[in-house]
């Protein structure tokens, strides 16, 4: 069986760009540099890519996964090919900032392109994930030595980037970190231990990685405040910038996983291996920090490509695939009529749009952080996105294989596929939890609940622009909206009344971001049916868009109010 062919969301990337908000998105944050028509030119050329080169390696790289022989890690058939494509398109150092010497596309349209990446192959999209991360973090601290050496190939393309934290004893503990850097006194450390799940640590499609590597230097204090961020090349760099000799970088083995086979998981062992330090001596967390956060914003767009590519999975099935009598319905209709396969196809659907919705929002309030002061906003939603969207990819994915019946069990369709590559999301970069306890204690608690107010406030803008419509759809969308907010202004109160408390305030922070993000999910949608009730001609999607918003807010937004019950309770146990 087949998997149908992957398709790119340009409409909605259009419409996100140049209506849901209001005005052009991207010839704001561009000055008039680039259009929302520019953005979805650049989005539909993506898709045409993604759909013709990486696509059609996704279950290739399922089915054949990343091997390791002979001490070297071999990547599936064609993974090689597609990444030289994808460097020579140039979309490597498009997303790439203008301060590192890419063509900088506006954090909006990178949502679209992190998206689509991940909806055609989210396994080889890993790598571009890490790179990127990468380049965002030398471009912030390193010396000009290391960016003209390093980050300047890294944006070229001609090499990848991994991001090393792990160790066998320190996982989300980050002060238990045991590898070592000892200065040579020439300038390079001496980088001994070793790392574990390092994603994309070992390949064989670019001519060199570059390892960001976090280690405790000789004499630093206990903790996290005792880390150093180093460059470890696989080969070492000539003077004349030529690859030399193999570095005591050594791939120990890669990980049998439930999902992404096509991207190798590694265990590296640094022996004597040579490094250089990136930033201050003790100021590693900042730097890796930040690839982090680029990484976790990421993991937004890839909950929301692996989503997508379930979705039209299933649809495509359940419009053709015909079993019983539909009620109301002539016979031999297909099951995507059944009334509860329609309802699980716009549950899926219409939080998908509330997923690409949001990520377009965060993007766009990045690229204003400067300008507009929209940074503190911006970090707000940050574990929101990776964390919400994350949780809400495991149950589209389920659902996409429910819509499929038993051959959604089946791994012949291809169903089951996105369900094990979305696994793993809520975990690497950060668990949920930890989402959570960012969200709670830096970003809510310790500012008193101004930014979570700052959000409800702007919500409050959007329902009022609802009610002046007059219309059905707009009233019943506001009315449900409004309630959520109430609902979430008591769950936000009821968390700052455990300041003292804790226990309470972390037991409950998860569902505190589900909340956040549910409610955040039908302001999009809301936002989406001003901007079509504001034409003064219907377009062809409109009708869809309502339906999604009006179908949302009535069966996905009443959570809020589950949760609010639950944040209110504290650890109750």
């Amino acid at each position: 069986m087949a998997e149908p062919d992957y398709r790119a969301p340009v409409d909605d990337y259009a419409f996100l760009y140049g209506e849901a908000f209001g005005l052009d998105l991207i010839e704001r944050s561009t000055g008039g540099e680039m259009s929302a028509d520019d953005a979805a030119e650049i989005i539909g050329g993506a898709g045409e890519f993604a759909a013709g080169v990486l696509a059609p390696l996704a279950t290739i790289g399922d089915t054949e996964g990343a091997r390791f022989e002979d001490g070297q890690v071999h990547l599936p058939d064609g993974f090689a090919d597609a990444y030289a494509a994808f460097v020579d398109a140039g979309w490597i150092s498009a997303e790439a900032p203008v301060s590192a010497g890419g063509d900088g596309l506006p954090g909006s349209v990178q949502a679209g392109l992190g998206e689509i990446w991940n909806g055609s192959n989210a396994a080889f999209a890993l790598c571009w994930l890490l790179t990127a991360g990468q380049i965002h973090a030398l471009d912030a601290y390193a010396s000009d030595e290391i960016r003209e050496t390093y980050l300047s190939r890294l944006v070229e393309g001609r090499w990848t980037g991994t991001m090393n934290l792990t160790e066998p004893d320190a996982g989300t503990d980050l002060g238990a970190i045991r590898t070592v850097a000892t200065p040579r006194g020439d300038g390079s450390w001496a980088v001994k231990g070793q790392k574990i799940f390092i994603t994309w640590g070992d390949h064989d499609v670019a001519e060199n990685i570059v390892h960001l590597v976090l280690a405790r230097t000789p004499d630093a204090p206990a903790g996290a405040k005792g880390l150093s961020l180093f460059v470890v090349p696989k080969f070492l760099v000539n003077a004349d910038g030529s690859l030399g000799d193999r570095n005591g970088v050594e791939t120990v083995a890669i990980e049998h996983k439930l999902g992404i086979h096509g991207s190798p998981t590694c265990v590296l062992a640094y022996e004597d291996a040579t490094g250089y330090l990136v930033g201050e001596v003790g100021g590693g967390l900042a730097g890796m920090f930040v690839m982090m956060n680029s990484a976790r914003t990421g993991m937004g767009f890839q909950a929301t490509g692996i989503s997508d590519r379930s979705y039209q999975l299933a649809s495509d099935y359940a419009a053709q695939r015909r079993q019983g009598p539909v009620i109301d319905r002539p016979a031999g209709t297909p099951i995507a009529e059944h009334p509860d396969v329609r309802r699980l196809l716009l549950s899926m659907s219409s939080r998908i749009f509330a997923m690409r919705a949001l990520g377009v929002y965060v993007g766009d309030l990045f690229d204003r952080a400067e300008t507009d002061g929209t940074g503190t906003l911006a970090e707000f939603f940050v574990p929101i996105m990776k964390g919400w969207a994350t949780e809400e990819a495991q149950s589209i994915t389920s659902d996409g294989i429910q819509v499929h019946g038993g051959m959604g069990f089946i791994e012949e369709t291809g169903a089951a596929r996105h369900y094990r590559d979305a696994r793993i999301m809520p975990i690497y970069e950060g668990t949920t939890a930890i989402q959570s306890n960012d969200l709670v204690g830096r970003k809510t608690l310790r500012n008193g609940g101004a930014t979570a107010e700052e959000l409800f406030t702007q919500i409050e803008e959007t329902i009022a622009a609802l009610r002046a419509f007059g219309d059905a759809t707009a009233a019943r969308v506001a009315d449900r909206l409004a309630r959520a907010v109430d609902s979430a202004r008591r769950a936000t109160t009821a968390l700052l009344g455990f300041a003292d408390s804790a226990r309470d305030a972390y037991a409950t922070s998860v569902p505190f971001l589900m909340l956040l993000g549910t409610l955040a999910g039908g302001w999009m949608h809301a936002r989406a049916v001003v901007a079509v009730l504001a034409h003064s001609a219907a377009a062809p999607a409109d009708a869809a868009r309502l339906t999604a918003a009006d179908f949302y807010t009535a069966h996905e937004l009443p959570r809020v109010h589950a949760y609010a019950e639950t944040v209110a309770a504290g650890e109750a146990v």
